[in-house]
């Protein structure tokens, strides 16, 4: 081959074009900027300040059939004919050809004052191949599994000249297939108690298209009340909860379980708080009561089953107590002698979760069936309470439970907006200062959630504790849980709560629960849901955890006791613009908001620096980190990275493990290395040091 030397012309071009070359070979074209290349910084000889260790927790509240139909096991929905005053919704009248009867809802024969409403059951025509009786279709089905046993019970009475028997069965919505039957006999003037065992054979595929039935052969009347159904629950607890949602919660080991609610605990009305007396013993004393979301709450999740579930999952309670507010037109109970009976309620109320039992009210939860007190450091007064003379009302109900308390922490529930100038939150409280501060951030945008990641930054490190109570990316809007934009979104704002661990001592996502049955609809009668984008999901037969709910998984399962000092630069930025407000005025200017978050703590034990970085983009970026005052640090380590195809997508019932954390050993790490983070990821490096 000759070679033709280069005109001397040509040498000046291809210094032009060569630039332009290099750009196109890397992918950047001709007039854009390269992206920047991020550098995180870890100075490990900086701590910062503590991190608390009781970061992650959750909030509850009956919403979203969170319990009926959801973690509390029951499967027999309306159980005590109360869920409408005019008709026995939920249950039907089955009867065999020639057989004929009627049901109806009866004040005339209450099983007690607590539970006034009974089912009667008129049989005009029966015969033991003409059987007649009730049905309840369950909370959207009945789960019936093969080689399962479940606990049925219910209350009977019969008018003279009954004769029985009485057959329990689960078997299909159309009677062709029976799981598992008993027969009751006995049954005579006076109420009494039944209870059978129907066991399940073997050989058929689960399903919820299912209900719960009770037949007599026999023309009579009976009444019936507090009809019950359990399957197997979590330490077979004869209340008890359903093991495959504890074991979703077992994996995310959440410190804290605050309750009962959020707006649950307030209720519309005086009728309708939650008295939580009244959710104490047997079921059959239990009344229930409207919950603000539109349906009624059976109360057979109590107090008690509340503190025990925080047993179960060695989580901390931190109790909410009613403060005088109601959501409905009941508006406020004012400070002074009217709030009394509900401040001495309050003290009741920690006396049955504290006190020994020497104590009248720990005398009672030991008469309950727990003799052992419960830990309690965090008591929350009222919720969001953003109404009326809360400073007047915290006032009375702090000063009575620090005069009997003293190291209680009392936390503020009137904290509206963010983080001012000042570096403070704003509360309605000026007597005098609460000890934590409860502020809310729900986000319609993984934008504003990870605009908001900085929030605490600033904050003022004299000022309040900080409890993060709810918060939420509600990406994609009205559906029942997040995708793996909102997950994003969620991981970049849980970013600034672990480099302000300090200050943001507790925080817990909201809502935690959705029963995905029947989404439609939302808040009409018969849907399932009342509020969009939760954490976890479930029907009668499945759950399953978003990605929302497995990045707090990773978050809380990997993290140090110390936040070390750390800086980044060389991030680029996308542009937010933020929706006009609610008055239909101008938006607020658009803001500028970075493209990768990270957060470092160490654990003060192992050494083990955990450094958390959340890419939102659909590109990958390459991230130099720089650990400076380290003895050293190892080239080997771990992973623990989450990762999706796109932000929109999620998991489901069908798939409830298609997005989920991996976690692998790695090399190439050290003082300083490089590293490429995957488009749509969230990550953890986990790295030795000394």
């Amino acid at each position: 081959m000759k070679l033709t030397p280069m005109s001397p012309t040509c040498l000046p071009r291809l210094l032009q074009i060569l630039p332009v070359l290099l750009a196109a070979a890397c992918g950047v074209m001709a007039g854009e900027a390269a992206a920047p290349s991020p550098t995180i910084t870890i100075h490990a000889d900086q701590i910062k300040g503590p991190s608390s260790p009781m970061l992650y927790g959750i909030m509850t509240e009956e919403i979203n059939y969170s319990y009926d139909g959801g973690l509390y096991a029951e499967l027999v929905q309306n159980r005590a004919f109360l869920d409408n005053a005019d008709s026995p919704v939920h249950w039907s009248l089955v009867q065999d050809t020639g057989a004929a009867g009627t049901i109806a809802l009866d004040k005339t024969q209450p099983l007690n004052d607590a539970l006034p409403v009974s089912l009667k059951l008129e049989i005009t025509a029966g015969g033991a191949q003409q059987r007649a009786g009730i049905a309840n279709d369950g909370y959207w089905g009945i789960a019936v599994r093969p080689a399962t046993a479940y606990r049925a019970s219910f209350y009977a009475k019969a008018a003279p000249g009954f004769s029985g028997p009485l057959t329990v069965s689960l078997e299909n919505n159309d009677g062709s297939t029976v799981f598992a039957s008993a027969n009751v006999t006995g049954v005579t003037g006076a109420w009494k108690k039944y209870e059978v065992k129907l066991t399940t054979g073997r050989g058929f595929q689960p399903s919820a298209t299912n209900r719960l039935a009770i037949r007599a052969s026999a023309p009579g009347t009976l009444w019936f009340g507090l009809v019950s159904l359990f399957p197997p629950t979590l330490n077979n607890r004869p209340n008890g909860l359903r093991p495959d949602i504890m074991a979703l919660l077992a994996e995310y080991k959440p410190a804290f379980l605050r309750f009962p609610g959020g707006n649950y605990l307030e209720g519309n009305d005086i009728k309708n708080y939650f008295k939580w007396k009244q959710t104490l013993g047997d079921l059959s004393q239990r009344p229930g009561h409207m919950s603000p979301w539109r349906y009624r709450s059976s109360d057979g999740m109590g107090l008690l089953e509340y503190l025990e579930w925080c047993e179960d999952l060695k989580m901390q309670p931190l109790l909410a107590v009613f403060a005088g507010l109601l959501l409905g037109q009941g508006g406020e109970i004012l400070p002074g002698e009217a709030l009394q009976p509900y401040v001495q309620e309050a003290l009741d109320e920690i006396e049955y979760v504290t006190g020994d039992t020497s104590t009248k009210w720990g005398a009672e939860r030991a008469k309950d069936g727990h003799p052992a007190p419960f830990k309690l450091t965090y008591v929350e007064v009222g919720n969001e309470d953003w109404r009326g003379d809360y400073n007047g009302r915290f006032k009375q109900i702090h000063d009575a439970i620090k005069a009997k308390y003293p190291n209680l922490q009392l936390i503020d529930s009137s904290i509206r907006g963010g983080v001012g100038a000042n570096g403070r939150l704003t509360s309605r409280v000026t007597d005098l200062t609460a000890d934590v501060h409860d502020h809310h951030l729900y986000t319609n945008s993984e934008l504003q959630s990870e605009f908001s990641s900085t929030s605490y930054d600033n904050y003022d490190r004299k000022g309040p504790k900080v409890f993060e109570g709810e918060w939420a990316t509600r990406v994609p809007a009205n559906q029942p849980t997040p995708n793996f934009a909102g997950a994003l979104g969620d991981a970049a704002y849980m970013t600034g709560f672990e480099r302000n661990s300090d200050m943001v001592i507790m925080a817990g996502y909201a809502p935690l629960f959705v029963n995905i049955s029947n989404p439609a609809g939302r808040g009409t009668p018969g849907s399932s849901m009342q509020w969009p984008v939760n954490l976890i999901g479930f029907n009668a037969l499945g759950s399953y955890g978003s990605p929302s709910f497995y990045a707090q998984v990773m978050f809380n399962n990997n993290r140090g006791d110390q936040i070390l000092t750390s800086s980044v630069s060389g991030v680029g930025t996308r542009t937010w613009q933020a929706p006009a407000g609610r008055d239909g005025g101008q938006p607020p200017p658009a803001r500028e908001v970075p493209t990768l978050f990270h957060a470092v703590t160490r654990d003060s034990k192992t050494g083990i620096i955990y450094l958390k970085v959340v890419n939102p983009l659909g590109t990958p970026q390459d991230v130099h980190v720089d650990i400076q005052g380290a003895r050293s640090v190892a080239a080997k380590g771990e992973s623990v990275i989450m990762k999706a195809g796109s932000p929109e997508e999620t998991n489901s019932i069908a798939e409830p493990k298609k997005i989920v954390p991996v976690t692998a050993a790695e090399t190439g790490f050290g003082a300083s290395f490089t590293r490429t983070l995957a488009p749509y990821s969230i990550n953890i490096l986990k790295l030795s040091s000394n």
